[in-house]
């Protein structure tokens, strides 16, 4: 099963070759798939944020189809009109995520910087957007990263794998890791 990592508006390089690294658990090929687009149509001026399913309208009309599942991987802080914020969307049973990294930085809440939170904070959300593509929905198990999460104490709080029966779901669907 193939990856593609399309940055948009993302400058931590160190972050990127973390996450790859512990995505490779998952996927067997991972490439990074660069896209020149404009999403200045998906910013609000009045919330000071990009809505998110403007980004991935834009990629998906924008990009050839490369074999696999693309991952939109931003810095950008995202919204959808319902919420004040999203930490990623995704098309479920389809190929394009986005995973906004913004609001997964230690910083955003504390003067304090913790590399080793917002890795493990990237890939929870991750493979939660990347669940929706292989048609997962939110899932009632505290520790699966399934598991819906409003606010990064509920992403902490989350495992950083499938629960047995979200596995099992992905199993029978032949999705293998």
């Amino acid at each position: 099963m193939k990856l593609n990592i399309v940055p948009l508006k993302f400058s931590n390089d160190p972050l990127l070759r973390k996450l790859i690294e512990n995505l490779s658990l998952f996927f067997r090929e991972i490439e990074i798939f660069y896209t020149l687009i404009d999403i200045e149509k998906s910013y609000s001026p009045e919330r000071r944020q990009y809505y998110s399913t403007r980004i991935l309208e834009s990629v998906i009309k924008s990009n050839p189809e490369p074999d696999g599942y693309i991952l939109i991987i931003t810095e950008l802080d995202l919204f959808v009109p319902v919420l004040t914020h999203v930490f990623g969307e995704a098309q479920l049973n389809g190929r394009f995520s986005i995973v906004s990294v913004c609001r997964l930085y230690e910083e955003f809440y504390t003067a304090e910087s913790d590399n080793k939170i917002v890795v493990q904070r990237s890939l929870k959300e991750v493979l939660h957007e990347i669940g929706h593509n292989f048609g997962l929905l939110h899932c009632k198990n505290w520790e699966c990263v399934m598991h819906a999460s409003n606010n990064v104490e509920n992403i902490d709080i989350k495992g950083n794998t499938y629960c047995d029966e979200c596995f099992g779901l992905l199993k029978a669907k032949n999705i293998v890791f």
